[in-house]
């Protein structure tokens, strides 16, 4: 008996969605729930924004997507454990504030060696954190190897705080219209 090609199509194709659907069940699933929307009292402690920059950190920040805290070997991201030590000498001339300010609002102004410049402002869409919500990650980040100094009133040089201090790279002037291409490339 010769079974028609087009039966043998079909069954193929059959069998073919059947192992694809079962091997797509093997998969474990996670729920992902939309981040939550962070209301901020101006009266928040310092410690209270360490933990409100925890929840943003872990939700509506993603930057556990990518960083570790307290993890070896492998990995995609600078780890985040002990960062407030580090972050106090990394660039010459900025606090740790300021550190962490400069590496969520211009990423690649400076780039730790061995990681790509891959990270996106975090206070622009896809991410879009607004400058309360970054002081409370600062809080956070600062309590990874020191103690939170942070409050929601402290200016820095993305907020609308003090000049940059001497030698830290100043934000990129977009050019004036009708201006020749072909500036200069900060790296």
């Amino acid at each position: 008996m010769k079974i028609p090609h087009s039966v043998r199509i079909a069954a193929l194709v059959v069998a073919t969605t059947a192992f694809y659907g079962y091997v797509g069940q093997l998969v474990p699933q996670k729920e992902v729930q939309p981040p939550q929307e962070t209301t901020l009292a101006g009266d928040l402690s310092t410690a209270d924004m360490a933990k409100v920059g925890r929840q943003i950190m872990e939700g509506k920040g993603f930057c556990l997507t990518c960083h570790t805290i307290g993890k070896t070997g492998a990995l995609r991201f600078p780890d985040l454990a002990g960062v407030d030590v580090r972050a106090k000498t990394r660039v010459p001339g900025l606090s740790d504030v300021e550190y962490f300010a400069q590496s969520m609002y211009d990423p690649t102004a400076y780039v730790v060696a061995g990681f790509p410049p891959a990270m996106p402002p975090i206070n622009k869409p896809p991410i879009g954190l607004t400058d309360q919500e970054i002081l409370c990650v600062i809080a956070y980040l600062q309590s990874l190897g020191g103690t939170p100094t942070v409050t929601l009133q402290t200016k820095h040089h993305y907020n609308s705080g003090a000049a940059a201090p001497a030698g830290a790279p100043a934000p990129a002037a977009a050019p004036a219209p009708g201006a020749a291409p072909g500036g200069t490339v900060k790296r």
